[in-house]
């Protein structure tokens, strides 16, 4: 089971690609692997753009992906309270909704949390038929799949930090 959906294939140089191959004399290794599978083996939680951001990591900024992850739950909980509230004070602008909503779906596009992107997706849908009984359900579907995404993240990268420097596999001569 992969955290990506069916087709799309994590890079080698990401540490979710990285960290279901077994490297010899690192003790423990084993053990991370399969928690790390375990947290994160439903489809489609992340994309390739995750894998991107990781990418980015080097060692002068070697959080850097724990950083943005967290700066995007930080920034998407403050846009699902201005959402809640926009419902509360506009009942039935869809415009509005809508806009608060793109907000969002920009926010999982750039770490690549397509679960929660798909599901920004579906409530804009609604907006656009103007159903706000859509939208009220899309919303909470949102709301789930935001919270399963911190849970798996936050585990994922509790899992980087206990390896360790020495349990993170280098990137492959030449590449």
């Amino acid at each position: 089971m992969s955290l990506f959906p069916t087709g799309v294939a994590a890079s080698p140089r990401c540490s979710l690609f990285r960290w279901k191959r077994k490297l010899p004399n690192q003790l423990g290794r084993a053990k991370a692997v399969r928690s790390v599978g375990d947290e994160c083996s439903p489809r489609g939680y992340l994309d390739e753009q995750f894998c991107q951001v990781e990418d980015l990591q080097d060692e002068a900024n070697p959080n850097f992906a724990e950083e943005v992850v967290s700066l995007f739950f930080k920034d998407s909980a403050r846009v699902m309270l201005n959402f809640e509230q926009a419902i509360e004070k506009h009942p039935k602008d869809f415009a509005r909704w809508d806009a608060h909503m793109q907000q969002l779906k920009g926010s999982c596009s750039s770490i690549g949390a397509s679960r929660v992107k798909n599901e920004c997706t579906s409530f804009r849908n609604f907006c656009g038929e103007e159903n706000a009984e859509g939208c009220t359900r899309s919303f909470q579907k949102v709301k789930r799949e935001h919270a399963v995404l911190r849970q798996k993240l936050e585990s994922y990268f509790q899992l980087l930090r206990q390896a360790g420097p020495a349990g993170t596999a280098t990137r492959p001569a030449g590449k």
